[in-house]
């Protein structure tokens, strides 16, 4: 009787436990398990422009020159995109291929854009002043030029038919008190090696040269000198105007389609000419590298070929009084009429 009482005092006194036992939830009862970070929800990607190689064309000297950062950039994949470039002795090499869609970007004569404009109906937009003046006129053998009417009677050999130098030098000229067609024979070259040939072989040669072939011939005739600077005769006009030897056209569909990829070369061309005006020496390697002329040469020329990266609103009466200058002297020179707002490319 006594172990059967001592049996059930236990069995109350293990009531309370069992109760207590009995009230916790699971998670009381079971251990927690360790913290873990939750994955990061999934972002929705925005959708970007596919990249796009930019097919790239300008005429062998200075309007190259300011482009040798921009490719050996894209050579080491450190360019915002992809070029292919092409360069060329002459502009009618490289606007078939801009007309046919074949090339995206050119750097030409500043006017050529305007004539390719009137041509296609619009089919071109200008992006930029890419260099201002580089052209002089030089005198080999002697020295029997000193002022503008000096060239009465005389032969002067030039490049740049139908384009920047052509319409500069007979601006000048008949500005100057001569007349272009009558007062002197203009004898034209297909590029400036021809000319620096012609002063090598000796006599007395007078042309109009752009930079770098100034400094090239320097290098190689003795006694070359420099008659005048175009773009200080310009200035000295005072006509609202700056000389514009250069610009930067693009394919209006190009344009339209790849914005991005555009404002993105604009980028690279502003770091590239940033760079080779600052560093003459080492853009000069650049210079020969890419065949435009030898570093030595373009190392001395960089400084005089007034290389820049004018664009948007800044560019419009830099470009737009140079165009009227021409207009004013030959329609033909622009493509027989100015053109409309929409050629540049401002915002």
């Amino acid at each position: 009787m006594k172990k059967i009482i001592a049996i059930l005092l236990a069995a109350l006194m293990l009531l309370p436990l069992f109760a207590a036992c009995a009230g916790k939830t699971p998670e009381e009862t079971t251990p927690a398990p360790e913290e873990t970070t939750a994955a990061p929800a999934e972002t929705e990607t925005v959708p970007t422009e596919e990249p796009v190689t930019v097919r790239l064309g300008a005429l062998k000297g200075a309007t190259s020159i300011g482009l040798v950062k921009l490719l050996s950039d894209a050579e080491e994949k450190k360019a915002q995109n992809d070029y292919a470039f092409q360069m060329a002795a002459a502009a009618d090499e490289l606007t078939p291929l801009l007309l046919k869609g074949e090339m995206d970007i050119l750097v030409v004569p500043s006017n050529l854009g305007s004539v390719l404009y009137n041509k296609t109906s619009g089919g071109v937009r200008f992006l930029a002043v890419s260099t201002l003046g580089v052209l002089y006129l030089t005198e080999s053998g002697g020295e029997t030029v000193k002022t503008w009417s000096d060239l009465k009677g005389k032969t002067v050999y030039s490049t740049g038919k139908g384009t920047t130098p052509e319409y500069a030098f007979k601006y000048l000229l008949s500005q100057n008190g001569l007349d272009p067609e009558k007062d002197l024979t203009i004898e034209w070259k297909s590029e400036p090696t021809e000319i620096v040939a012609a002063m090598k072989a000796g006599g007395d040669v007078v042309a109009v040269l752009p930079q770098p072939f100034v400094t090239v011939a320097g290098t190689q005739v003795e006694g070359l000198r420099t008659v005048f600077d175009f773009t200080a005769e310009w200035d000295k006009l005072n006509n609202g105007s700056r000389l514009v030897t250069a610009g930067i056209i693009v394919r209006a569909a190009f344009a339209e389609e790849h914005p991005d990829a555009l404002e993105r070369f604009l980028e690279d061309y502003r770091a590239s000419v940033a760079y080779v005006n600052g560093n003459a020496k080492d853009a000069a390697v650049l210079v020969e590298k890419y065949g435009i002329v030898k570093a030595a040469v373009a190392e001395k020329a960089i400084p005089y070929c007034n290389i820049v990266s004018i664009s948007g609103a800044e560019m419009l009466p830099v470009i737009k009084g140079y165009l009227n200058v021409l207009y004013e002297q030959n329609p033909a020179s622009v493509g027989g009429k100015l053109p409309a707002d929409d050629y540049y490319l401002a915002k």
